[in-house]
């Protein structure tokens, strides 16, 4: 096994760091980097590491744009080129499924943006496995049919992947209850399996396979006509043509495991892609997080 794969999740998203920037990173206490969500880079600011309570500067110095481009520059291997759509939305995912958030100047062609340049911030987030994140809401989550589709809302960094990847394993594993599932995950990002080389780095069950590389709706209709999945699961549906690659899925049969930014219900019904996609009925049960880090809760609603 590589050795950086042996890595704390935490050292592993500090390894995209310049030296100083590094150093200053990895002298932090153990509970400080457990707790961990991402590093903050800003042009002309210290760099700062976000955890459940908010941001706190950790650098001596403040970030220089040749800091920022020396990150970016790990993140892609050296080689800005191959990630280069990636760059295009805005973020590079990393060995071991840390995210890189890009932002800075977009350069447009053609009406669209091509690239970022002139980088002016980065967000590191730190990607952490969680076996066990789903036992209390696994068991929860199946009626007389079967596995029934569900929905996971939280606000950004609420942890709604890591919740998707563990009932990935879940299904895909199966228990004394329950039948392991053929599933089937759009991992547009890179974030839920972490694949590299073909195999994830992320424990998502041994029967899940997986598609990265291409947009959700593409992705679903791929794995769709390749695959033969019970559950497909997505991260984060932000466009209509997801929510329309997913009704022509479900009726064919397909479950779905999902996730959306939300507070709760009523805050995804004041949204018009929300109200879309809850008018559908995909899904009639949901799954809620609230708070952050250790006081982390989760319910499942139904309607």
């Amino acid at each position: 096994m590589r050795e950086d794969l042996c890595l704390t999740p935490y050292r592993r998203a500090a390894e995209v760091l310049p030296e100083h920037l590094r150093r200053a990173a990895l002298a932090r206490c153990t509970d400080e980097q457990a707790a961990a969500e991402e590093f903050r880079l800003r042009s002309g600011q210290k760099m700062s590491l976000l955890g459940p309570t908010g941001e706190s500067p950790i650098s001596a110095e403040p970030v220089t744009g040749q800091d920022l481009q020396a990150v970016l520059d790990r993140a892609t291997e050296f080689s800005a080129y191959r990630c280069a759509e990636s760059i295009r939305r805005g973020y590079v995912t990393v060995r071991g499924g840390c995210r890189v958030g890009i932002c800075g100047t977009a350069v447009l062609r053609g009406g669209e943006i091509a690239t970022v340049g002139e980088l002016s911030s980065l967000s590191i987030r730190i990607a952490r496995p969680a076996p066990g994140a789903a036992k209390g809401v696994y068991p929860k989550l199946w009626g007389d049919g079967g596995f029934e589709s569900t929905l996971i809302l939280s606000p950004p960094g609420g942890g709604k992947t890591t919740l998707l990847r563990d009932l990935i394993r879940c299904l895909s594993s199966g228990s004394q209850t329950h039948p392991a599932l053929r599933m089937a995950v759009v991992d547009e990002r890179g974030e839920i399996a972490a694949a590299r080389g073909g195999c994830a780095q992320f424990d998502v069950g041994p029967h899940t396979d997986i598609l990265t590389g291409t947009e959700k709706a593409e992705g679903i209709s791929m794995l769709l006509r390749a695959m033969n999945p019970q559950v497909i699961a997505v991260d984060e549906i932000t466009a209509p043509e997801d929510i329309r690659a997913m009704t022509t899925a479900a009726n064919c049969g397909v479950a779905f495991l999902a996730t959306v930014h939300g507070r709760d219900l009523d805050e995804l019904r004041r949204r018009k892609l929300c109200r879309e996609l809850l008018d559908t009925e995909l899904f009639h049960q949901f799954i809620i997080l609230e708070g952050r880090g250790s006081a982390r809760t989760s319910r499942v609603e139904r309607c």
